[in-house]
């Protein structure tokens, strides 16, 4: 029988394109997630059976320790960029990780991946970052020769990253940035997946890895590649820090005072903290290389998913030939 892999958070957008190349290799999968019947789009990634949602909730032990039951290996794709809820950063992050991995051990399971993300540290003023440390150490206390992923941002046709600024860009002329100066190194979704693959079929040493792609830019100069690839102008406009943490002060209490009513989905007073932060890959840290893949870059990606926010959808081509034509 062919071996048999759990993805914590596998329908997530990480996480279902590391349950598509498990099943090219011919493990069946076993997609964790909180609403199964939201997931069944995992199932034609392998073959009938191959691939099936199953219910676990991370923050619940019995089914955290039902899902990795009889599992070869576990992925925890888990994680969140702002609390609502009873899914704080604690819970999921830390706590949640840690649950992974003392079921992951209890069952008898021989390896894990944990993906994280660069500028976890148990120390950090940022709750997020301090709560991807905090899980690390969870994981490695009860698998101590599990690989730990830490991407920077990462992109894909599923992100919420180029997609929420390119659809902001069809509204406004302006493009307001928190961190404009801020470095990071974007990293393809599925060159993440080729990663933890790696590690699941064991050819990745235990321990951290860090994964960012082959471009290093500013937050400004990643909007202005966006703004290029969808044929728009905007003006990229810098926000100062002052600006933007009395604006997620603001935007926090009214969640709190709203008794979570009217959620914080606009900016938090933590992402103020972490956009303060460059986001790359340290000089002495294990990367892609020690891995084996070579990350794609960012303008090879783009303009497959992208391009429904240009001016004229994907008829923009057409229609620049035309106007030339004309012309």
């Amino acid at each position: 029988m062919s071996k048999l892999v759990t993805i914590i958070g596998g329908s997530g957008f990480i996480g279902r394109y590391i349950a598509r190349r498990m099943a090219k290799e011919g493990w069946r999968v076993r997609v964790a997630v909180r609403r199964p019947n939201e997931a069944l789009f995992v199932k034609p990634y392998g073959a009938v059976g191959q691939v099936e949602p199953v219910l676990c909730n991370i923050r619940d032990d019995a089914s955290v320790a039902l899902a990795v039951q009889g599992a070869d290996a576990v992925v925890n794709c888990v994680g969140i960029l702002a609390e609502h809820g009873k899914n704080s950063f604690d819970a999921v992050q830390a706590e949640g990780a840690g649950r992974v991995a003392q079921a992951a051990a209890a069952a008898g399971v021989a390896q894990m991946v944990h993906i994280s993300a660069i500028g976890a540290d148990p120390a950090s003023d940022s709750q997020y970052a301090r709560s991807k440390g905090d899980g690390e150490a969870a994981v490695l206390a009860h698998m101590p020769n599990a690989v730990i992923l830490r991407p920077s941002i990462v992109f894909g046709p599923e992100d919420q990253f180029f997609n929420r600024f390119a659809g902001m860009s069809r509204v406004s002329p302006i493009l307001p940035l928190v961190g404009a100066e801020t470095r990071f190194q974007p990293v393809y979704v599925d060159d993440v997946a080729k990663a933890a693959v790696e590690a699941v079929l064991g050819r990745a040493a235990p321990g951290v890895y860090e994964l960012g792609g082959p471009e290093v830019m500013s937050f400004r100069e990643l909007m202005q590649e966006m703004l290029t690839v969808i044929r728009r102008r905007r003006l990229v406009k810098g926000m100062p820090f002052w600006m933007a943490w009395v604006m997620a002060f603001d935007f926090d209490i009214t969640e709190k005072i709203s008794f979570g009513l009217l959620p914080n989905v606009f900016l938090t007073r933590d992402q103020v903290r972490n956009l303060s932060r460059d986001n790359v890959v340290s000089d002495d840290a294990r990367g892609f290389a020690d891995l084996g893949v070579k990350p794609v870059a960012l303008e090879a990606v783009l303009p497959e998913y992208l391009w429904r926010f240009r001016p004229s959808g994907q008829y923009d081509a057409i229609m620049e030939s035309a106007r030339n034509l004309r012309s």
